[in-house]
This record gives structure tokens, sequence and C-alpha cells, in this order.
């Protein structure tokens, strides 16, 4: 059971760590439960209301309801703190050492006449985990050829960021219709240091490769391991670890850069009645890719009773990773003059980018690669990821001219398996609790904050791989935003 479960959490991590982004572990699947302070404190619920600049992740047809000529500049953080632990009887148990990740943000809106436009840089979501180096859930695994050996015995680590640079363009059609479009830059980055032992990389070399995990082809296969073992001159093969690793907080590795846009509307249908609705396409990103990888083999050659380490130099491509188009419905009643609710629904679409997740390393073609250079390896696993529906209702109650506090909460479908999900990637939280306040110094200037709390879920893997696994994931994060108007 120990092999059986190290070799799956392996192989299987990709893809995890791929759906993903500003660096974050995110709490919607990989989207944030909320994008804001405002939205933040009441669960997440933005899309008929206002939020501030945040209504660029929200919707950004809110920003047409605002009057007069006046510029809006806009400064946020957000501090998320994931725990995440691993169990297995057999192997072990560990926690995940990435426990912070920073999220800055900064916006500037002018609304002039009907129109409001300008520009934001925000995080959209993403995910990371780093398991100590040493740790028994990724020490060991079983061969090619059915021993029992140590791997690489390096880090563990997935890092997946994605941020964007938005430009809205909101009109105010009347006083209680506005319409938005908006265009978004969006970029993407990951580090990966992952390990597969030997017989997992051997189940995904095999013609057609492994129903439910996954395959690996290319010349890399066909032309150098299939000979090198028919003719004797590889006896057995310990792991294959893929290493590309930019080790900072702020920048991944591997990068792809590309476009996506947002529509949104909001009606005021009656004094205390605005309803909003928002839709979100699919991201056209390039292949996120780098020229500094490596792919390391342990392999046992002719006539040597211990393995020896064949690093690999080369360029690690991720074919068509994507985030999905969303759907987004709200409606906010103003029940008194001080109190607020709110309420959304979001969709979305996770089975259309998460079905399959496609790599491709290719060997530098120097002496040092050896028999490997110029090499292709073609590495696909399944991912087979649901489509997710989120709920936000929240309240805000205005105690006077300067204090105003929010509460909320957020559930979210767990759009994983119990049969797929792994400890690189358990994005399995679904319940949120938040809350949070804003305070005015002025008419022009406003402090909002927030805080949501995703309580522990503990999910047992089901598959045959990943049997008895127990992973646990909470979360808190922390949100600020500062907006002065002039």
């Amino acid at each position: 059971m120990t092999v059986l479960f190290k070799r799956a959490t392996l192989a299987l991590c990709i893809t995890g760590i791929m759906g993903a982004s500003a660096t974050a572990q995110a709490t919607n699947a990989m989207n944030m439960d909320a994008y804001g302070a405002i939205a933040g404190g009441m669960g997440g619920a933005g899309v008929a209301h206002e939020t501030g600049n945040s209504a660029v992740m929200n919707n950004p047809a809110t920003l047409g309801m605002r009057r007069g000529e006046v510029n809006t500049v806009g400064l946020g953080y957000a501090l998320l703190a994931p725990r995440v632990t691993a169990e297995h009887p057999d192997a072990g148990k560990d926690k995940s050492r990435a426990r912070s990740f920073h999220m800055p943000s900064v916006s500037y809106i002018r609304t002039q006449d009907r129109f409001s436009f300008g520009a934001a840089v925000m995080a959209q979501g993403g995910m990371g985990t780093d398991y100590r180096t040493g740790s028994s859930l990724f020490s060991g695994g079983t061969s090619m050829m059915g021993e029992m050996v140590p791997l690489s015995g390096e880090p563990i680590k997935s890092e997946l960021s994605m941020g964007r640079v938005m430009f809205p363009l909101a009109f105010r059609v009347s006083d209680r219709v506005a319409v938005a479009a908006q265009l978004d830059y969006v970029w993407a980055a990951l580090d990966l240091q992952l390990d597969l032992d030997g017989q997992t990389f051997g189940m995904m070399a095999q013609p057609g490769g492994t129903p439910n995990l996954g395959s690996a082809s290319g010349s890399m296969i066909t032309e150098r391991f299939q000979p090198a073992f028919q003719a004797g001159q590889i006896q057995d093969v310990s792991y294959a670890r893929f290493d590309f690793n930019r080790d900072d907080r702020f920048r991944g590795e591997a990068t792809g850069d590309g476009l996506a846009g947002k529509l949104g509307i909001v009606v005021q249908a009656t004094d205390r009645v605005t309803l909003g609705a928002s839709y979100h396409t699919r991201t056209r990103l390039d292949d996120l890719s780098s020229s500094s990888a490596r792919l390391s083999l342990g392999v046992l050659p002719q006539g040597s009773t211990e393995f020896q380490t064949q690093p690999v130099s080369g360029r690690i491509r991720i074919n068509d990773f994507q985030w999905p188009e969303s759907y987004h419905l709200g409606v906010a009643f103003q029940a008194t003059d001080r109190l607020l609710l709110a309420g959304d629904v979001r969709h979305v679409l996770w089975s259309d980018v998460m079905k399959s997740l496609d790599m491709t390393f290719t060997a530098d073609n120097t002496p040092e690669n050896g028999g490997f250079a110029g090499a292709e390896l073609d590495a696909s696993l399944t991912q087979r990821w649901k489509d997710q529906t989120v709920i936000a209702l929240g309240a805000a109650y205005r105690v006077n001219e300067r204090w105003t506090v929010r509460g909320g909460t957020n559930y979210a479908s767990n759009p994983i398996s119990d049969e797929t999900v792994n400890p690189l990637f358990p994005a399995i939280v679904q319940h949120h609790f938040s809350g949070g306040f804003s305070y005015r110094f002025s008419p022009q200037s406003a402090l909002h904050a927030s805080l949501t709390y995703a309580p522990k879920v503990t999910v047992t893997q089901s598959g045959p791989a990943f049997e008895g696994t127990r992973i646990s994931h909470s979360q808190t994060v922390y949100r600020v935003n500062y907006g002065y108007r002039f």
C-alpha cells in the first residue's frame, strides 16, 4: 500500500498543480472565493452592488453606476494562509510548508459623463504546496522492475500563479441600467519539482498509457528508452524527475500569456432591488514554457548494481493550459437605508479545460545529455474535473457615516472526485465564513478590510492507488483595500 500511495501521489501531482494562479492557494477550486475586501466581507457576493475598483473581477458593469466626473485610485493586498496535510497509514504524515501567498493589486478608474474606464492589475487565483525534503510521503517508491527504491530525495513543490491586467469600459445606459465590456491581458507561471517512481513512469510509457493515469510517449520513449531496455543497456529505472523552479514568490519558471474578456450588465429593477450578471470568457493563453528545465532519471546501467542519476537539460512546455469560462448572476436588496443584502450564483466550466494535462519536455541537443540529446517526452495525465457551482451570500450594515460592517458565507461544490484528489493540489475547500468592515476617513477616501475562514475539509482517497489516503485542507484569507477619489 505504501508503494502504491507514493507512486500515485507523484504521478498525479502534475494533474492537480496545472489547474491554476498571481500566486495563491485558491478557495473556490482554483478561483478566489472573493475579489476585494468589500465582496470578501460578504462571502464573495459582488455582482449586483458596488465593490470598488474590484468590480473588474466581479462585474465591471457596476462601475457604470457611478455618477459625476471622478477618478478613483485603488490599492489592495490579500494574504492567503492555507494549511494542507496528507496522511497515509503506511506512508506517514506530512504538512505542506507553503503557508502564505501574497497578492497585491492596484487600479485606476475614471468616471466621466456616462462612461467609466481605466486599468487594474489583480491576481486571478492559483495554488501551491511545498513538502519538505526527506518527507516520508515522497521518499521512496517502486522501480520499473518492481524493486523498492529511494527517489531523488530533492524537494517536492508546486507553485502556480495567474494574474490579469484589465481594461474595463462601462456605460450607463440610463439611471437604472449599465453595461460593460472588458479586455484582460492574462499571464500565468508555474514552478514544479516532481518525482515519478519508475513503476509509474513505466505504466505511463506502455503503449496507450494507463487508464485513469495517463501516458508517456515521444522519441525519448520509442527511440531511446525502449531500445536501451531491449539491448540491456538499461536494466531498471528508479525514478523520473521534472524540475523547473525559479524560487521567487512573485514569478514562476514556466510562463505564458494571452487574452480574455468579460461582459457585464447591472439593472436597478426597483428602488431597492438591483440585478447583475457577468460573463467571463475562457482564456487564450500561449503554452507555458521554460528553457531552463531539467529531467533527471535514476537508471541502473548494464553491469552495475547501483542506480545512477542522469540529468537531462531541456525545455518544458505545458500544452494549452487555460482558465475556464464562467457565468455569474447576482441580486442586491436594500432592505433598509442602512442594511444591504446580496447574493451571487456562479457556474464555472472546469470540465472544458481540465480534461487532461499535456506537457512536452525537449532535451537540449548537447553532449552532456548523452543518448537523450534532442529527444522529446510527451506526458499526458488524466484530470476529468467537473463543473462547479458557487453560492455567495452576504450583508452590509452602515453603522454611521464612517463605519460599515459586513458578514457572509460562501459555498462551492468540489470539482475533484475522491478518486483523483492528491496532496499536491487539494482543491477541496467548500464552506467559507467571512466578516469585514469599511472605515471612511472622508468623502474621498476609505479603508476596507475582511477576513475569510474556510474550515478544515478532509477527504479519503478512494481510488485504487490512493486508497486510504486522508487529505485535509483549511484556509484563512486576509484582505485590505484602500480607495481614494478625486
